[in-house]
């Protein structure tokens, strides 16, 4: 009598029909249908109808960005010691002074807002796990990695490798190389940018900060020359190399290689320098207001996505290579990242080859 309400006349007829059938069948000397087995009948009918009412279709990108959010959500809230554990998986390279961890997406290197998982709090962890537990153990980092991104991420064993890491960095001795799937074709296929980056402050409805552009040069009221202007003081130089690999579909694969480390500097070069900005950015896909990236409708037929579902879209941004120089008659090492499986997908979607191993 438990699922007496649940139960709709269709499956009742049904369920007798069953029972006649099976009635006739015990009366030439096999077993009958009991009144448990109709009760357990009716309720996987219910239970299927239920399911099936549920179950909406959804497009095969929607399900990637879905399972991406939801990975990005699990990292959040797991212990401390899972996330430690699949960054040890993901060892790219090791020696006696530093290591090279897979970065995922969606996991920060601070606690910041109220993030409970990042890359700091593992590190005690992670270096005791590396070390063979033993005590005292450190890492440290070595250079940023934004949020968003993924890929190659440099960890010393000590703060004097830490201190040597970051001073090659700063004197552009260390090979970085990204790859990014921009929204546009660059033009030209291949150049350098040299534009400062300075952080500006957005007024309006939702008044907030971004880095933008501080321009060296204008261009000139008769339109036919340009001219120094002085340089902001509060500004950074910002220089960044790119190549388009591959196009096609209002796409790009390009691999971007910076030679300063301004903070947001790849991107601030690729939507406000070459207006063709990287997919997923929604911080810098619009310069007065935040909002999900807008995406042309050939870009999202491609995608088979909705521009409801737009804000879904992950950042496609990845550290591919980094090469550090050799010291002391060693050679110079070389660690480079595989592809995440949503980059992958997407290019696929967008018919852009994949890149060769680096």
């Amino acid at each position: 009598m438990r699922y007496a309400r649940e139960v709709t006349f269709p499956m009742l007829v049904r369920a007798y029909a069953t029972a006649s059938k099976t009635e006739t069948v015990a009366s030439n000397g096999k077993a009958g249908l009991k009144a448990a087995d109709i009760a357990n009948r009716l309720r996987s009918e219910k239970e299927n109808q239920t399911n099936d009412k549920d179950e909406v279709p959804v497009s095969p990108l929607q399900n990637r960005v879905n399972e991406l959010k939801q990975f990005s959500q699990q990292l959040q809230s797991v212990h401390p010691s899972v996330l430690v554990k699949a960054l040890y998986r993901g060892i790219l390279y090791q020696d006696q002074n530093i290591i090279a961890i897979n970065k995922p997406y969606g996991v920060p290197l601070h606690n910041v807002d109220g993030i409970r998982n990042s890359i700091v709090e593992c590190l005690p962890l992670l270096a005791k796990i590396t070390d063979g537990m033993q005590a005292g153990a450190q890492l440290h980092l070595c250079h940023s990695l934004e949020k968003e991104n993924t890929g190659v991420l440099i960890l010393a064993k000590t703060e004097e490798a830490a201190e040597h890491v970051q001073t090659l960095i700063r004197s552009h001795k260390v090979e970085r190389k990204y790859l990014a799937v921009t929204v546009g074709v660059p033009v030209p296929s291949e150049g350098v940018i040299d534009i400062p980056i300075i952080e500006k402050e957005v007024t309006g409805p939702q008044p907030h900060f971004k880095m933008g552009l501080s321009p060296l040069f204008k261009v000139s009221e008769e339109g036919d020359g340009v001219t120094r202007v002085r340089a902001h003081r509060q500004a950074h130089s910002a220089v960044t190399q790119y190549r388009v690999l591959d196009s096609t579909s209002g796409c790009s694969l390009v691999e971007l290689q910076p030679v300063t480390g301004v903070k947001n500097q790849l991107r601030v070069h690729m939507a406000l320098a070459l207006t063709c900005p990287i997919l997923g950015d929604h911080k810098y896909a619009h310069w007065n207001k935040l909002a999900p990236q807008k995406l042309p409708e050939g870009i999202l037929r491609r995608l088979g996505l909705v521009q409801s579902k737009t804000r879904y879209l992950p950042l496609h941004l990845h550290s591919r290579r980094i090469v550090l120089p050799g010291v002391k008659g060693h050679s110079g090492i070389t660690v480079s990242s595989p592809l995440p499986k949503y980059f992958t997908n997407t290019l696929k979607r967008l018919q852009i080859p994949l890149p060769g191993k680096e």
